[in-house]
């Protein structure tokens, strides 16, 4: 590789590349293995077949960086201050948030560092191997580079092997390479170039023999086998920090900053402007920044992830880390595995050709339901000879089973082989079970399985396999009218046509016998074979997949599929699921070979890569990121750990993904279903707009309160509220009324509008103005009505008193306007969150409570007042809720005439 990126995963020596003879020899070692001294003394010089366990921080380090968050330091000078003011009640309230989330945090960090040590576990706990020509089982962490292993189906493969003879050998990689169809594997040499899922002559540590055996030589131990390589990349990757928190971070140091030089200049003027005392002006002070500070916006902001996290989880999108849940609404591109996510994971017949005709095949998977059609007009198979001939081929010679459970259809046994008994179940073959007489099992240096059967009185010899290799051996085809010599040329072209529509092709022929031979060889199927067709299969897309493709393609979004298919098959499934063009593909052999700069613009340009390997995948997240994108990434497989730790938002496969995975994701699809990320994205984006909308309500509160404060001192006068009522005002609020807005719906277009500017302020140029617009308006209000209370005879607690309720109103009524943030509440949706409603009534209780109950009016310095008073704040709330809807309004008007301008100039 040409790069330093790539340094991790540049492969010490191409052992697949090579014989197997000249690995032995390169090893020094022979298929007898090498003797029990030289691998003792290789063992001290490789080390344990074991991965590395790298440093990791202690628990109590872990736990206090949870409390290294600007806005934690402004909760911790909140309690602080309260504490000063000698309301412990709120200090503990206080120090109860920062705690929880700092808990939170501490758990959710443990569990991510799981990951690496799941990856561990994974290795094999013991290897039989050849020393000195003698078989034996040793610990798997005994192994060296140069010992002869043995491994037959069921064995956890120990170590990164090089094989040297197999017999019918196939290995389950899904682990590593997310694929999962078994591999057949040989002992053939392949290309330098080839990537860990072409290397067929290569078994690899941490993957499962399904079937058949093999020896092989150990060529990686421990930290150089792919497996440690994932591991190596597990440790190595740098976490993302999400948009949120980046933004949360920001707006945190800037308020910081405001409040600390407004508070300073504040504490100037009233020091020598007017004429307080050091004692009055410092508890001025203290009530302006306590009336500053928003001490509920983290609770709040938590409690609106946790409710997002909630409605994900209805969704089938499970959340391991809480802000997570708005990084999904930020995403602008996301990648996606093809097998099970994108498609369904069942291999389905879509079509099959005869020497006269070629038929389509409706339904999807392994349920027997669904039609033959020739020219879009059904047909009963049971009256084309050929068909009949082809069907009962494919039906007999084949060792799978479609079975029915909890109203699914699953297939035991190969998918491939499901898929035709499937299509023999849609002809009306499901009781067609000839006796086997005997058998050729598939071998991949033969390529085809044969059975000799007995069907009516007659004996034949059935044959499915690779099309070209029974080409080869069939010198007829069948028709309607006989046999008669194979057109070649025919089935080639048929064959190539299917083949770049991505689908796997399977031939089928036949031969009658003697109805004495009572045993088949492969010398039997070398004449005499008759050529029946061909039948293509898919592992056909989720119709849900491709809607929501088309769905994140209106929200902006980029769809990326990343696949271990070849390239013809990824290219063929994207166009149908609608990703790419059908004709731009690239493979991760053409990523191997680019630089940094020239992969960041394949990763723009391209929509389909195929045959990749887990460095390409943890490259292309990297190239997207550099690109400016926030990048989603899912996976299944140990391969994709390192790319979903890295990716802005990880996604595990709850069903198929490992342990692995799912503990380096940020978001685990219970379903597997590519349609539930396209749902998260909604929730992602709605919970964002509730988190504006909160703070939109909050900084309000404190920005009148803070108001009122200030104009009193500047003006010199008796403070129309104290401290301890300015954080009953502050508590209520958030605890009431801003919790409501995190239960929101979607607002309207949610997902017509492109990702947001991740490099944004929370809070642009029109919600400040809108924050500064409503604290003038609300501490105005109280402010004014203060005075003319007072003015008009009224004492200071109950004016005090009417002050606090008119700030509590305005906010109430204020509440209405938020939770739409453009739109009037009057278009529709007023009664959709029942639960602005309860928090509507239990205000009212506090409120009622803080005036009229003795100890209220005691802690408080509140002061009961006559039932008709309550018309001021009613009032008020009312002017604030009219003013501010028509404020919206006028916003609006104003937005659709810029608009409307705009199209008019561009015409």
């Amino acid at each position: 590789m040409a790069n330093s990126e790539k340094g991790l995963m540049e492969k010490k020596n191409s052992w697949y590349s090579k014989s197997a003879d000249e690995v032995l020899s390169e090893l020094s070692s022979s298929k007898e293995g090498i003797s029990v001294d030289e691998a003792s003394k290789r063992l001290k010089e490789s080390g344990p077949n074991k991965l590395p366990e790298g440093k990791s921080r202690s628990a109590l380090m872990r736990f206090l960086i949870q409390f290294h968050n600007v806005l934690i330091y402004v909760l911790i000078v909140a309690a602080v201050i309260t504490a000063l003011l000698d309301h412990w009640i709120d200090t503990w309230v206080i120090v109860a948030v920062i705690l929880a989330n700092a808990i939170i945090g501490f758990i959710q960090e443990g569990k991510a560092e799981k990951a690496i040590d799941s990856i561990r576990k994974m290795l094999s706990l013991d290897a039989t191997v050849v020393r000195g020509g003698d078989r034996s089982s040793i610990d798997a962490e005994e192994l060296v580079p140069g010992d002869i292993v043995l491994l037959e189906s069921g064995d956890k493969v120990p170590a990164d092997i090089r094989l040297i003879s197999v017999r019918n050998f196939k290995i389950e990689e899904s682990a590593l390479t997310g694929e999962s169809v078994a591999v057949e594997k040989t002992t053939d040499s392949v290309g330098k170039d080839s990537v860990p899922g072409d290397q067929l002559c290569m078994a690899f540590s941490g993957t499962s023999v399904v079937y058949g055996r093999a020896r092989g030589v150990v060529v990686e131990t421990g930290a150089n086998t792919e497996l440690g390589k994932i591991n190596q990349m597990m440790t190595d990757v740098e976490e993302i920090t999400t948009p949120l928190l980046k933004q949360i971070d920001q707006f945190g140091k800037v308020l910081s900053m405001i409040i600390l030089g407004v508070t300073a200049l504040f504490f100037a003027i009233g020091y020598l402007f007017r004429d307080y005392s050091l004692d009055e002006l410092f508890m001025a002070v203290i009530s302006l920044a306590v009336a500053a500070i928003p001490e509920g916006l983290p609770a709040i902001m938590t409690i609106t992830l946790a409710v997002g996290v909630q409605a994900m989880a209805g969704r089938n999108a499970i959340i391991r880390r809480l802000p997570s849940v708005e990084t999904l609404g930020s995403v602008s591109v996301i990648c996606s595995d093809k097998t099970g996510t994108l498609t369904k994971n069942e291999m389905t017949v879509t079509s099959f050709s005869t020497s006269q005709q070629t038929y389509s095949v409706d339904g999807v998977g392994y349920s027997p339901e669904g039609s033959i059609k020739s020219d879009d007009n059904s047909v009963n198979v049971k009256e084309l000879p050929v068909a009949i001939k082809l069907i009962q081929t494919i039906k007999a010679c084949n060792d799978a089973e479609i079975n029915q459970k909890d109203e699914k259809w699953s297939v035991d046994g190969d998918p491939t082989e499901g898929a035709l008994i499937t299509l023999a179940h849609k002809a009306g073959f499901s009781n067609f079970k000839p006796e086997r007489v005997d058998q050729i099992p598939f071998e991949s240096d033969h390529k085809y399985m044969a059975t000799l059967n007995d069907v009516d009185g007659d004996r034949y010899l059935f044959l499915k396999g690779a099309p070209d290799r029974l080409l080869e051996l069939c010198g007829e085809e069948l028709t309607t009218d006989g046999s008669k010599d194979i057109e070649k040329d025919y089935w080639n072209q048929e064959i190539e046509r299917q083949a770049n529509k991505g689908r796997r092709l399977i031939g089928a022929a036949f031969k009658k016998v003697d109805p004495e031979k009572s045993r088949i060889d492969h010398d039997d199927v070398e004449s005499g074979m008759i050529f029946l067709g061909v039948i293509g299969m898919i592992d056909p897309p989720r119709p849900e997949a491709i809607k929501a493709i088309e769905t994140c393609k209106e929200a902006g979004i980029e769809v990326k599929m990343i696949t271990g298919d070849h390239v013809v098959t990824a290219r063929a499934i994207g166009k149908e699921l609608g990703i790419g063009d059908g004709t731009k593909a690239i493979s991760g052999q053409e990523l191997e070979q680019m630089s940094d700069e020239e992969l960041k613009q394949a990763a723009l340009e391209y929509d389909v890569f195929a045959r990749t390997s887990p460095e390409h995948k943890l490259r292309l997240v990297k190239a997207l990121q550099e690109n400016g994108k926030i990048c989603a990434m899912t996976g299944d497989g140990v391969n994709d750990a390192p790319a979903l730790k890295r990716a802005d938002v990880g996604i595990a496969m709850g069903i198929k993904g490992t342990e692995v995975t799912k503990d380096a994701s940020e978001m685990v699809l219970a379903d597997d279903n590519f349609a539930s990320i396209a749902n998260a994205v909604e929730e992602g984006r709605t919970i964002y707009d509730n988190l504006r909308k909160a703070i939109l309500f909050i900084l309000p509160t404190n920005g009148a309160e803070s108001f009122v404060i200030m104009a009193a001192v500047i003006m010199g006068i008796t403070m129309p509220i104290t401290p301890v009522q300015i954080l009953w005002v502050n508590m209520v609020t958030a605890v009431t009324l801003a919790l409501t807005l995190s239960f929101e719906p979607a607002e309207k277009g949610v997902m017509k509008r492109p990702p947001r500017n991740t490099n944004a302020p929370i809070l642009g140029g029109y919600f400040m103005w809108r924050v500064g617009f409503v604290s003038l308006l609300i501490g105005g209000i109280t402010l004014m009505l203060y005075y003319w209370l007072k003015d008009n005879g009224y004492s200071i607690e109950e004016a005090r008193t009417i002050g606090v309720n008119t700030l509590v109103a305005g906010q109430l009524f204020y509440l209405f306007n938020c939770r739409k943030m453009y739109d009037s509440i009057f278009g529709g949706g007023f009664f959709n969150n029942k639960y602005t409603f309860y928090a509507v009534f239990i205000l009212i209780a506090f409120q009622l409570i803080f005036t009229y109950a003795p100890f209220m009016n005691e802690w408080f310095a509140t002061s009961p007042h006559k039932a008709w008073y309550w018309i001021y704040p009613l009032v008020s709330g009312v002017i604030v809720f009219l003013i501010v809807e028509l404020e919206k309004y006028m916003i609006g008007q104003n937005k659709k005439h810029k608009h409307k301008k705009a199209l008019q100039a561009s015409d």
